[in-house]
């Protein structure tokens, strides 16, 4: 088990087995043997090992019962009057059945039994009472009629329902563990050791061992252990497992690595900046437990129900009782066969299975796919969406601008203006200030040392003395409002706009001095994201800082029709809420610092993966690879999984409708039809493996996801 996993702290994923209440119970001190030995709180390699460890003792207790079931059901009634069997038998067929179904029943039946009592003393109802309910009543009753010396008896139906339930559950918890050992997969390419950089030498750690601020060696084909900062050397890094694209990326100082992620080519050293559960990689897998642990509102009504219909089920079976015994007088056998039937096919079984095994296979198939989606409602809210909102820079552009023409005034120097403008976005975060260095780098300009009394404007521009010098740079606005006048330079500002070009206005000591245009290219998949989801009648609208005239420029290349531009940052919710007030339920996708209060009040909130942490962690949805077309995608998985999710909540609410009364003996008087208890009980199986089955085959719509 890979030790740098060992700290991660998320929600666990411990199968669905007879509801919360088994978990918390029949596990509770395997987990906390588990949290002692490899100190860890609730930790993710914690769950999923305690996942896959009751997955074994299901798999154990199915093969055990199975092993009794056989026998019984071949001395029972099925074999020897369905089958016509006349097998040998040491002891009366009566005790012969009660010896080989005891162990069956206390060993196997146990799960059942001790959660249903915990259920009891925490004054709850579930799915686990119902079938201990059923499985006791056919056994008790059995043995009853076993000790008064009778020939007849249920230990089959009681045998045959513990097989039958941990069957399906077993077949369920392999169908989440799909997803889940994809998530382990991803753990596994952290490496177990790593390289520092300690006291002037090198010296191999354990990764888990690796503090914040400790230097890591990074040689060409080593795996990178943990997130950090490069600051020395140059490389190319294989960041495919988050970011989606198989060309490795190059880096150099002050770019980030991702833990997980392979160096390629060169030597290099980082300052470890995240360890543990703060590392993208966790981050991810934490993400997509969270969600596959998560109730969808569908499953919230599915469980209220599943309550009522424990009631209504062993209700069902007293009142079937009464009926047949006391008021149609027949044999108490008969009446107890249809009363035990009635019990055992109400079981809610499917109900609960409906909607959680649907949640697993698509939040784990989101995430083979670079779509993350933190919890199960927001899984269904996507499929609702009628409106999109969509930031422009890094979301429908590369975020990466580049300076494409610079005009200045009076014969004022390109290369003084590209320095000013240069030192002072220095201090910014903005993609604009990484144009115009790379534009300074290329022509073999430097920086002015003195930079002082640096302000951001934010939405507006920058400000600051340089050498000296008071300079301002920003938007016409900015410029307005400081009581700058454009002057000359004016029309070649509305050239630059005209192009589709952002701005950068230079002021220096009150007076123009140049203005830079820049161009940010368009993401070759926004155009047809665009049109694709123009075709599913959503609306889609842009939303930028940027100057109206380029901000127009830009969407109708892109196909866009409803464009906000010289939208402050603060404003941005403001929008959104505007969308919202028509009736739409909105969506929002940003990637900025500045789109988190918009990405909060949206319906749905969608950050593009290659954005700041604060977006990532304020949206509901991440789409690790930046690319628009994700946006579909995702879309596209919400729809099939919503829909898989009413055809499993239909399938198992009609079932218990129509099989209930037809269990109580309806068709009896008219057709002499009766479904005997064991026959009940594979029916109810049967309709569990059905939901979990059609569940499963959700894993079809990942060709649909790939053709977008």
């Amino acid at each position: 088990m890979d030790h740098s996993a060992h700290k991660i702290e998320h929600n666990t994923h411990a199968g669905h087995v007879m509801g919360d209440t088994l978990k918390m119970t029949l596990w509770g001190k395997l987990k906390m043997s588990m949290t002692m030995t490899m100190g860890m709180d609730h930790t993710g390699l914690a769950g999923r090992e305690m996942a896959r460890l009751m997955e074994i003792d299901i798999r154990n207790k199915f093969f055990f019962s199975l092993l009794f079931t056989i026998p019984i059901i071949l001395y029972s009634p099925l074999g020897t009057e369905y089958l016509k069997l006349s097998l040998p038998s040491p002891l009366p067929i009566p005790w012969l059945l009660f010896i080989l179904t005891t162990p069956v029943f206390f060993y196997s039946g146990w799960i059942f039994l001790y959660s249903t009592y915990i259920a009891f003393k925490n004054k709850t109802l579930n799915m686990a009472v119902l079938v201990a309910v059923g499985i006791t009543a056919a056994y008790a009753f059995s043995i009853l009629l076993t000790f008064i010396g009778s020939a007849d008896s249920y230990y089959e139906a009681a045998a045959m329902l513990i097989t039958f339930v941990l069957f399906g559950h077993w077949m369920e918890m392999k169908s989440r563990r799909g997803t889940t050992d994809a998530l382990q997969a991803l753990f596994n390419l952290v490496p177990p050791q790593a390289r520092i950089f300690k006291d002037g030498k090198e010296i191999m750690v354990s990764t888990g061992d690796i503090q914040l601020g400790d230097i890591i060696i990074l040689k060409p084909g080593d795996k990178v252990p943990v997130d950090g900062e490069i600051i020395e050397g140059e490389t190319a890094i294989d960041e495919s497992l988050v970011t989606g694209e198989s060309i490795p990326t190059s880096k150099k100082v002050g770019d980030q690595v991702i833990g997980g992620s392979i160096n390629t080519a060169g030597s290099v050293k980082f300052k470890a900046t995240k360890i543990g559960k703060d590392t993208a990689l966790a981050r991810i897998v934490a993400m997509v437990e969270e969600a596959q642990n998560s109730k969808a509102p569908g499953q919230r009504i599915a469980d209220k129900f599943a309550k009522y219909l424990v009631i209504l089920a062993v209700g069902s079976g007293v009142l079937v009782f009464v009926i047949w015994y006391f008021i149609m007088s027949v044999p108490i056998l008969l009446a107890l066969s249809f009363a035990i039937a009635t019990v055992v096919i109400a079981c809610p079984d499917a109900l609960g299975l409906a909607t959680p095994t649907a949640v697993a296979v698509a939040t784990g198939l989101g995430a083979k796919h670079n779509i993350l989606i933190k919890d199960a409602p927001t899984l269904e809210q996507v499929s609702k969406i009628q409106a999109i909102v969509l930031d422009k820079t890094g979301t429908l552009t590369d975020g990466k601008p580049t300076v494409t023409n610079v005009a200045t005034v009076d014969g004022y120097d390109e290369g003084e203006a590209l320095r000013l403008v240069g030192a002072a976005e220095a201090k910014s975060s903005h993609p604009l200030a990484g144009a115009v260095l790379d534009e300074l780098k290329r022509r073999g300009l430097t920086l002015p040392v003195s930079v002082n009394k640096f302000e951001n404007l934010s939405g507006l521009g920058v400000k600051a003395i340089v050498d000296g010098k008071s300079v301002l740079i920003g938007t016409v606005k900015l410029m307005k409002e400081s009581n700058v006048a454009l002057g000359s330079i004016e029309n070649k500002i509305n050239e630059f706009l005209e192009k589709g070009e952002t701005i950068m206005i230079l002021a220096v000591d009150g007076e123009i001095k140049a203005v830079i245009g820049a161009e940010d290219p368009i993401k070759p998949n926004a155009i047809k994201a665009v049109e694709r989801l123009k075709a599913l009648g959503i609306e889609i609208a842009m939303i930028t800082g940027d100057n109206k005239m380029t901000a127009e420029k830009v969407a109708s290349q892109i196909g866009i029709e409803r464009v906000f531009a010289e939208v402050m940052p603060e404003d941005k919710a403001t929008y959104v809420k505007k969308l919202q007030q028509e009736g739409k339920f909105t969506a929002m996708v940003g990637d900025g610092v500045n789109d988190a209060p918009a990405l909060a009040i949206a319906d749905v909130g969608i950050a593009i993966g290659a954005g700041t942490d604060v977006a990532i962690e304020t949206a509901k949805v991440v789409l690790m690879k930046s690319d628009p077309l994700d946006i579909l995608r995702a879309i596209t998985l919400s729809k099939a999984t919503v829909r898989k999710m009413k055809q499993n909540l239909f399938w198992a609410s009609i079932y218990n409708v129509l099989a209930i009364p037809i269990a109580g003996g309806i068709l009896y008087p008219s057709f002499g039809i009766m479904l005997r208890p064991e026959f009940a009980a594979l029916l109810m199986s049967v309709s569990s493996i059905i939901v979990a089955v059609n569940a499963v085959l959700l894993k079809r719509v990942e060709k649909d996801l790939i053709a977008v």
